[in-house]
């Protein structure tokens, strides 16, 4: 098993909603944190050799107008010669929908495709696609839903047409544990609910099942963790084999880890995510082995200094 990943952050400055491509024996890694507006471009990549020395690359996508607006949890699927970035964009949060741009290189620059993925949703964020066995797409993200007994932001999936267009999107996983709880009494679409929140959804399939990761949680403090489903078929039904964070969640030198994605490093899994730093001022990129077992997928976070768990101011 690949141990010799650093204990602490990969990168010194904010990178949240972390996603790493592999591309000819390159690691690319985009995330949330720098806004497009007019002459920036959104999503910070970063590239490395082997997930510990990052080199920035700067800005990757055109933002969509000169108006500053908030663009969050960039992916990457790559479909004969073109790489594919799905996203997120709103204000603050609210009206997020879904887009996907095209480049002919993973540090692009990205332009997009004009296409509003999400046009129905109220919300929607954190884009996932996912190739399956027999080459067909699916996108996996989260959506606002007031139904069920956690009303929140659940999980859903839709396919994927053609790499930019999708079909008639499903909910697959909704709240089922008090750790998922975001805000109680939060004033939302005109009501106000006990909200739950589930979001970051990454596939893996894996020994004939499909496995879920998720983040839950509110990601401004430590009640964020990653959980894990499993399924036969990317609709479902999945099912949680052990209900909780137990993927990875708070620990003594980690303070609010999620967004998690995989990728490989020596033939060893290892699992991509953020977490706040020691001052709680920004998310930073983070990787740690990933180890299947029994019950299902765990980080192996090394041990490292302490950090002060008090939560973040914002």
């Amino acid at each position: 098993m690949t141990t010799d990943l650093p204990a602490g952050p990969l990168y010194p400055g904010y990178f949240a909603d972390p996603f790493v491509l592999q591309v000819d024996g390159r690691y690319y890694a985009y995330g949330t944190g720098l806004h497009g507006q007019a002459d920036v471009r959104a999503f910070e990549v970063l590239s490395s050799p082997d997930l510990r020395q990052w080199t920035s690359h700067g800005g990757v996508l055109e933002p969509l107008s000169a108006e500053k607006r908030d663009y969050w949890a960039p992916e990457v699927a790559v479909q004969g010669d073109t790489f594919y970035l799905y996203y997120s964009v709103g204000q603050g949060d609210q009206s997020h929908h879904l887009r996907v741009a095209t480049a002919r290189h993973p540090l692009g620059p990205f332009a997009d495709t004009g296409q509003n993925l999400t046009p129905a949703e109220p919300f929607a964020i954190d884009p996932h696609p996912f190739q399956d066995q027999d080459g067909a797409w699916w996108l996996f993200y989260a959506r606002d839903d007031l139904g069920g007994e956690r009303p929140g932001t659940v999980l859903a999936v839709a396919p994927l047409h053609e790499m930019t267009r999708l079909g008639e999107a499903q909910t697959i996983l909704r709240a089922s544990g008090d750790w998922q709880r975001y805000q109680a009494g939060r004033p939302m679409y005109g009501g106000v609910y006990d909200w739950h929140t589930l979001e970051g959804p990454f596939v893996r399939y894996r020994d004939g099942q499909y496995h879920l990761l998720y983040s839950g949680g509110a990601w401004i403090n430590d009640s964020y963790g990653v959980g894990h489903a499993v399924a036969a078929h990317p609709l479902g039904p999945w099912r949680e084999p052990q209900p909780g964070a137990n993927v990875l969640h708070t620990t003594p030198v980690l303070i609010g880890p999620g967004h998690a994605s995989v990728t490989t490093l020596e033939d060893q899994d290892v699992l991509i995510f953020h977490a706040w730093d020691d001052a709680h001022t920004r998310r930073q990129l983070h990787a740690a082995p990933l180890r299947w077992e029994e019950g299902g997928p765990r980080a192996q976070v090394a041990p490292s200094a302490p950090v002060d768990t008090a939560l973040p101011s914002e």
